[in-house]
């Protein structure tokens, strides 16, 4: 009997070190809301066009932010807007968001617009035509890459949102009968991201199209976010 003791707390030992030697858990996905998913009765198409008509509303384009000084200018609802670039620079921008706001975000994404000005019985772009220049380079995206607090989203690909059809871009300029009402069509790569918990995350991006012409053909798209979520007015951000 006392023999075989040894035996029995090897074994024992054996067993607890290979519960502590077990390998730790992968990190949990970044969750991303669906394709059919809704906030407050808007889809990602509704969402994509609403973004548009905020980025043009704005004294500054957001995706000129160089640094994130005017990440919460018109800013409202349950959808918190961030910004790409045009493709000139790589952004790294520094924001505080309120508690429980969803996250829109373009990872790359094209719009065609018809000008202002344009008086009736001119001809302007069909909506059609619109639509068809715009989807022209997201037909060709080389790469796409998003990570969200260090662990990358799977298959951003297949996050393509094209606008139903044509959308005002200036919706409150006041219709004028001597002319065209501008409209535009917009294509391209976006996600929509449920609130973060309190404190601090980073979303980082990096895309690019690879069509063989046209413009912004080459386009290539780096940016990241740093942002502070929950935080009063009182926090100083800080890395």
């Amino acid at each position: 009997m006392n023999k075989k003791m040894p035996g029995v707390l090897l074994l024992c030992g054996v067993w607890a070190g290979a519960a502590l030697a077990a390998p730790p858990s992968a990190p949990k996905q970044p969750t991303v809301l669906p394709l059919t998913a809704q906030v407050e009765g808007k889809g990602y198409a509704q969402l994509s066009a609403q973004w548009w008509q905020w980025a043009l509303s704005m004294p500054v384009e957001p995706y000129l932010d160089p640094d994130g000084r005017f990440c919460a200018i018109g800013q409202d609802g349950p959808i918190w807007f961030l910004a790409g670039t045009d493709g000139s620079f790589d952004a790294l921008r520094e924001c505080k968001v309120p508690l429980g706001k969803h996250l829109f975000l373009p990872v790359i994404n094209m719009i065609q617009q018809t000008p202002l000005g344009v008086k009736k019985g001119k001809t302007v772009m069909s909506c059609d035509r619109l639509q068809a220049s715009v989807a022209v380079n997201n037909d060709h995206l080389a790469s796409a890459v998003v990570l969200i607090d260090g662990v990358a989203v799977k298959n951003v690909a297949s996050y393509r949102v094209r606008s139903d059809g044509c959308f005002p871009i200036y919706p409150d300029l006041p219709e004028d009968d001597r002319y065209i009402t501008p409209v535009a069509a917009s294509d391209g790569y976006w996600l929509l991201i449920p609130p973060l918990p309190v404190g601090r995350h980073t979303i980082v991006v990096g895309a690019n199209y690879g069509a063989p012409e046209g413009g912004f053909h080459r386009m290539m798209q780096n940016f990241e976010y740093v942002l502070w979520v929950g935080m009063g007015d009182g926090f100083a951000m800080r890395d």
